[in-house]
């Protein structure tokens, strides 16, 4: 095995950087080559179901099924012209991942055996039935129910992917209870755009819609294939479960922003030319923080359309790494003493009339519009500090947040200093036109006034999961391997909540008599002052911040399943009843999903960490023991006693030292099996998962100490585990 790490080692350091040809026509000539986007409808849709078809992705129209069967006539023929011969409904089951279903366009001309002609109806275009009984659904349909439906959604084009034609869909349980994240985001959009326009038609009533937008940052890792495929861990868990820190990480910083490595720069070339294909805007790509760290983020856009692009572009870069000989790791942590990744959701609302709510504008009634618009949010975050912790938590984030690259797992926001003394200045002032401009219209600082350099704010706290970056809220603490739709979903959800409960506390107001923007005003200073345990702009990482968080009355909790239970709390509960996003048994239901998979994550690790230790480690270790061993016995064959005995004394100590590491390996892996077995046994899903976290991953902890102290002793030609230093430098 040892052979086969070193193998490894030389093949990755003999491959050169894949050629890649970049495309003959301009990016802007050959973007959404593979998408049946707006100019692709014009072209193969008649004018009158191009008009009819806008209506129902802009207004939110029913979609009726002469028009399924006019868009999938044009839909058919634009793919087979790019070689499609099959089609798929694409949807967002509760595995974080994707799923398809491939079947081909021919169908009989007539009667069985007459001949095939290539065909795609409105029916199969609108809706399909794929089994749903191998999909987690949390118990929400039995075994005769185990039917789910597809429904196209036609605010997320189609695309070509090889052979296949591609339709984003929403996916549906046969009673009618969501099984995906698709179904949810539309439905929270649908609250935020509702909830937001209402707010919006206070300061201007030509607004007629509002947009949630997002723009996401991917980071990620590239392992070579070749070292990849010795590494059971990284193969099965996606993770290592085991290695001691190369003397060498990224204590230096010299790996962030520098020059990109040949072969992960052909990567990227070729990543982009795929990406601009499928109509993804990929705008920056640069080396991050840990050696082997990388990180991309497109131009933003609509939230559902960015979501699918982020679920799709994962997709597209693994496969693409493995034409370039490496294997992309999404993991949160995949190495422990170096920073791990995240996917950091840029999120901001903005109106059919052009206005950016979370930008200041350039009259009074647009910087009260701003400021209305940030404080609600402080007030959705602070109510829902918990849920909005659930809505990013997985076993994988656990070990990523709260790291030196991380934000805590605590929920807080940062403003900066420009937008906290405005808030603090409109808190205690008492005049309804404390939001004014200057004569020269510049907003510029004074008694609740915005400062001019908010237009261009660059104050930043990576220590803050949520924070004001300028016209925007960038929402840190997401995972690089999650589907952003879980915290889009929550986040929309809650603001819009909570723009309803604005809307009806100032209707109040007028109700009683008080002018529209006093009312307003008045309102604002009551949410700044209740929000302000939520705003927190110091160091995040401190005990100092997390015994105050706890005196704030924010959510401090660390146990990944416990977190969970935001989700089936009354008032959330209602919250999402409200706004029409989930019903309660949908959230019940998956709850249970999420407890079942933390289990089976931490169950996989235990399994693959036992076997790792006992079929590689403690093999390694004692046959380097009898190395030592043997050493020891021919000296005392060549020399007498006592110098053998002193020319032994190193290879004694060292024997002694791995016996000690090896005796309380086996004993803790003896006694994580045991664990397991118990907790096996808890039929309550959340019980399980609970009892996992707190009775299981106890135990991995103290065996990886011990075998990483081992990888530091035994003779590296015997350590059959490639090492950090060579999975992290070896590019």
């Amino acid at each position: 095995m040892a052979n086969l790490r070193f193998k490894a080692v030389e093949e990755a350091f003999e491959k050169k950087a894949v050629e890649v040809v970049a495309p003959s026509e301009k990016t802007s000539e050959y973007f959404g080559k593979y998408v049946f986007n707006k100019a692709q409808l014009e072209k193969y849709l008649s004018k009158e179901t191009f008009k009819t078809l806008m209506g129902v992705i802009e207004k939110g129209e029913t979609l009726d099924r002469d028009l399924a069967s006019h868009v999938a006539a044009g839909m058919k023929m634009w793919a087979m012209e790019l070689g499609a011969t099959h089609y798929t409904h694409w949807f967002q089951p509760l595995t974080e991942g994707s799923a398809e279903k491939h079947d081909s366009f021919i169908e009989y001309k007539g009667a069985p055996g007459s001949g095939v002609i290539e065909e795609l109806s409105g029916k199969l275009l609108a809706q399909q039935e794929p089994d749903a009984s191998s999909f987690p659904s949390g118990g929400i349909r039995n075994t005769f129910e185990a039917r789910g439906y597809t429904a196209w959604d036609p605010s997320s084009p189609a695309f070509v992917m090889d052979d296949t034609l591609c339709i984003p869909t929403v996916f549906i349980s046969y009673t009618g209870e969501a099984l995906d994240y698709k179904t949810p985001l539309l439905k929270a959009l649908s609250a935020v755009d509702k909830a937001a326009t209402s707010v919006c038609q206070m300061f201007d009533p030509q607004v007629k819609k509002v947009y949630s937008y997002l723009g996401w940052e991917q980071e990620y890792f590239l392992v070579d294939d070749h070292l990849y495929a010795t590494r059971p861990d990284l193969m099965l868990t996606g993770r290592t479960l085991l290695g001691h820190e190369s003397a060498k990480n990224q204590q230096l910083d010299d790996h962030y922003f520098g020059s990109i490595p040949t072969r992960v720069q052909a990567y990227m070339k070729d990543l982009e030319f795929e990406g601009y294909k499928f109509g993804i805007p990929l705008k920056t790509r640069h080396n991050e923080v840990a050696p082997n760290q990388f990180e991309l983020a497109p131009i933003y856009g609509e939230t559902n359309l960015a979501v699918d692009q982020n679920l799709l572009l994962m997709s597209i870069m693994k496969k693409v790494a493995r034409r370039h000989g490496f294997r992309l790791l999404l993991h949160e942590k995949p190495f422990a003493g170096i920073n791990g990744s995240g996917k950091h959701n840029n999120w901001s609302l903005g109106t059919d009339t052009g206005v950016g709510l979370l930008t200041p504008g350039k009259t009074p009634e647009e910087n009260l519009q701003f400021i209305t618009f940030v404080v609600n949010i402080l007030m959705a975050l602070y109510k829902n500090n918990a849920l909005l912790k659930a809505s990013i938590m997985t076993a994988q984030n656990a070990h990523r947040l709260g790291a030196n690259e991380a934000p805590p797992a605590i929920i807080s926001a940062f403003l900066g200093t420009q937008v906290t003394s405005v808030l603090d200045k409109l808190e205690n002032s008492t005049s309804e036109d404390a939001i004014v401009m200057d004569s020269k219209h510049k907003l510029s600082l004074g008694v609740a006034k915005i400062p001019e350099v908010l237009l261009d704010n660059t104050d930043r706290n990576r220590t803050s999961p949520f924070a004001f970056t300028g016209n925007r809220f960038e929402f840190r603490a997401v995972g690089s391997s999650a589907n952003c739709a879980s915290a889009m979903i929550t986040l929309n959800a809650i603001v819009a909540a909570q723009l309803v409960e604005f809307t009806e506390a100032v209707a109040k107001k007028v109700k009683d008599g008080t002018a529209k923007n006093k009312a307003i005003f008045d309102v604002l200073k009551e949410y700044i002052k209740a929000s302000k345990p939520i705003r927190f702009d110091g160091n995040g990482y401190s005990d100092e911040w997390k015994a105050e968080a706890k005196k704030r009355g924010l959510d401090c909790e660390t146990s990944v399943p416990v977190i969970y239970d935001a989700y089936v709390k009354p008032e959330t509960i209602k919250m999402f009843q409200q706004t029409g996003v989930f019903s309660e048994r949908e959230l019940h239901a998956r709850n249970e999903v999420k407890w079942e998979t933390y289990t089976k994550k931490i169950q996989i690790e235990a399994r693959v960490l036992g076997d790792l230790v006992m079929n590689h480690i403690i093999p390694v270790a004692t046959h380097y023991q009898s190395h030592l061993l043997d050493n020891v016995y021919k000296m005392q064959q060549v020399y007498d006693k006592e110098k053998a005995a002193k020319l032994s004394v190193h290879n004694t100590e060292i024997i002694e030292e791995i016996a000690e590491h090896i005796s309380v390996i086996k004993k803790q892996v003896e006694k994580l099996v045991e664990a397991r077995k118990v907790v096996n046994k808890i039929e309550d899903e959340r019980k399980k998962a609970v009892a996992y976290h707190d009775q299981v991953v106890p135990f991995f902890d103290e065996i990886r100490y011990h075998t990483d102290k081992l990888e530091l002793i035994v003779d590296d030609e015997l350590w059959t585990l490639p090492k950090y230093r060579e999975l992290l430098f070896v590019r």
